[in-house]
This record gives C-alpha cells, structure tokens and sequence, in this order.
C-alpha cells in the first residue's frame, strides 16, 4: 500500500513498504510589504505597498534503510535551486498557494556516512518561495 503525501514537480512525498520519502516542520509564511516614510520631528508613518511573496519551508529526512538514495535525492534539491525551476507544490490532493513555487535555498546534512564515502542518511532543508510569471 503507498500513501501519497503529496508532490513538487518530480519529487513525490510518500511512505510505502518499499519507500519513505516526508518531509516534517513544514512552515507556511505570508507578510505585507510597507515603506516608511520619514516626518521630521514625529514619528515615522507607514505606508502599506503590497503583499509580498509567500514562503514554505519544511525538512526532508533521507535514510538508506528506508529505501532512498540520500545522495541522489540532495542533489535533486540542488539542481531545483540552481536552475530556477518552478513547480506546483501539491500536499494531499490540495496546491497550496496560488501560484507556483521556486526552490530558494537548500542545505544538506550528511549524517552517517560508509566506506568509500557512500551516504546512509542525512536531511535537506528547503525553502520555497512563491513565483509570480510576468505577463
């Protein structure tokens, strides 16, 4: 039986006998843009411009035994970020957002590492950033 978690563009986030891919600490952030604006002798006034970009964060824990390649599945991320790729990031059956989403960072740690330098496990920290396509 596999339960799909969810996905973003190839990667898809499930738990099965033969494979267990999640991610915890997801953490949805939104927030306005202001300007302040200077007065002299009074205190700044504010001025609201816009909403800024939604971010999404969350933390993918990989281990050899749970049928992943830790190695692999890090430089999935990296090459997301490097490229600016922008995808849909589905959980359940549910986009969240609007719009789609760009890997603004990632950081790796290797955890345990085998002879000849073969990676057991380890996590990825991702953050998502919200893309909005030009028109």
């Amino acid at each position: 039986m596999i339960i799909l978690i969810g996905y973003f563009g190839k990667v898809v986030f499930k738990a099965s006998h033969k494979k267990v891919l999640t991610f915890t600490d997801l953490k949805y952030s939104a927030a306005g843009r202001w300007e302040k604006h200077n007065v002299i002798g009074k205190k700044p006034t504010s001025e609201f411009i816009g909403p800024d970009l939604d971010t999404i964060s969350f933390t993918i824990h990989l281990n050899g035994a749970n049928g992943v390649k830790p190695r692999a599945e890090m430089e999935k991320w990296t090459k997301m970020a490097n490229n600016g790729v922008a995808e849909i990031l589905v959980i359940g059956h549910k986009a969240l957002g609007k719009d789609k989403w760009i890997v603004k960072s990632v950081s790796n740690a290797w955890d345990v590492i085998f002879n000849k330098g073969e990676l057991y496990s380890g996590k990825i920290d991702v953050t998502l950033e919200e893309y909005i396509e030009v028109i």
